[in-house]
């Protein structure tokens, strides 16, 4: 891919969207311009970019005036938008007429639907994963100490139902110690799902990140960060497996380090 000269960069919350700006920068691109979000988006954004729109999630028609007017042509999703604020929408007119075609109301069938209205507006959505190659999870022991055997079953158990519940589009994280499911990912979101498994087991318990099977990468692709780290080890789980070419772990070298003083492994497969 031809390096964008102007890079929109549609910004949730988290450091996502500041690790791609600076990515992004490193690569070439010349102008940064941000749909930032209120409530949602770290401040800092306005020392990232050149350009920062402040919104409320559900102003779409706003957001496609303002790349319009910045003359953005390829933009990226970065960050989550907290499940609660996607699902309490005050939509614009232009959402609320997107939203009235979807018969389902989830987070990918209302990504998908502003990825279309973006293209009909002449912006090209690019991987989420853009700039950030190096960020991807490889196949392997990444952190920590190599995987016990129950361990590892946990993890091969925890795969499989873990990539139903994502083909299903109800989760894409679970929670298992000792061959039991203790946890799925589904509303809440990832973090909750960890500290509510780790509760059940009180510690060891492992946890395992999926891709959907038809993953789109524009958008909602599995995210491993230090904050998830942070919350595993208060949770005592004992390893994370996440999905590799397909993961990425925001902050890597920070990740790796927290987890090795945390004694959490990190293995992707």
């Amino acid at each position: 891919m031809q390096t964008p000269e102007i890079l929109g960069i549609i910004a949730g919350n988290g450091v996502y969207p500041r690790i791609l700006a600076a990515a992004a920068r490193k690569a070439g691109v010349k102008k940064i311009v941000a749909a930032a979000f209120t409530d949602e988006t770290d401040p800092s954004i306005d020392k990232q970019a050149d350009v920062v729109e402040w919104l409320r999630v559900g102003q779409l028609g706003r957001l496609l005036k303002f790349f319009r007017e910045h003359k953005v042509h390829r933009a990226v999703m970065a960050g989550q938008i907290a499940p609660k604020n996607l699902f309490d929408l005050r939509p614009d007119v232009k959402a609320l007429v997107v939203l009235a075609k979807l018969k389902q109301r989830n987070a990918e069938s209302i990504f998908t639907a502003i990825a279309d209205e973006l293209k009909k507006s002449d912006v090209d959505l690019l991987p989420a994963t853009v700039f950030l190659e190096y960020d991807l999870a490889a196949k392997g022991l990444i952190a920590g100490a190599k995987l016990s055997r129950t361990e590892e079953e946990d993890v091969d158990l925890g795969w499989s139902v873990a990539k139903e519940i994502a083909r299903l589009d109800i989760g894409q994280t679970i929670i298992v110690k000792n061959g039991t499911v203790l946890a799925v990912e589904a509303f809440e979101g990832t973090n909750d799902a960890i500290k509510r498994g780790g509760a059940l087991a009180r510690e060891g318990a492992v946890m395992i990140k999926v891709a959907k099977p038809k993953q789109d990468m524009r958008f909602d692709v599995p995210v491993i960060g230090t904050e998830t780290i942070r919350i595993a080890a208060e949770s005592k789980l004992r390893v994370i497996a996440v999905e590799a070419g397909k993961t990425l772990l925001l902050e890597r070298d920070t990740v790796v380090d927290v987890a090795q003083r945390a004694k959490i492994s990190i293995v992707a497969r």
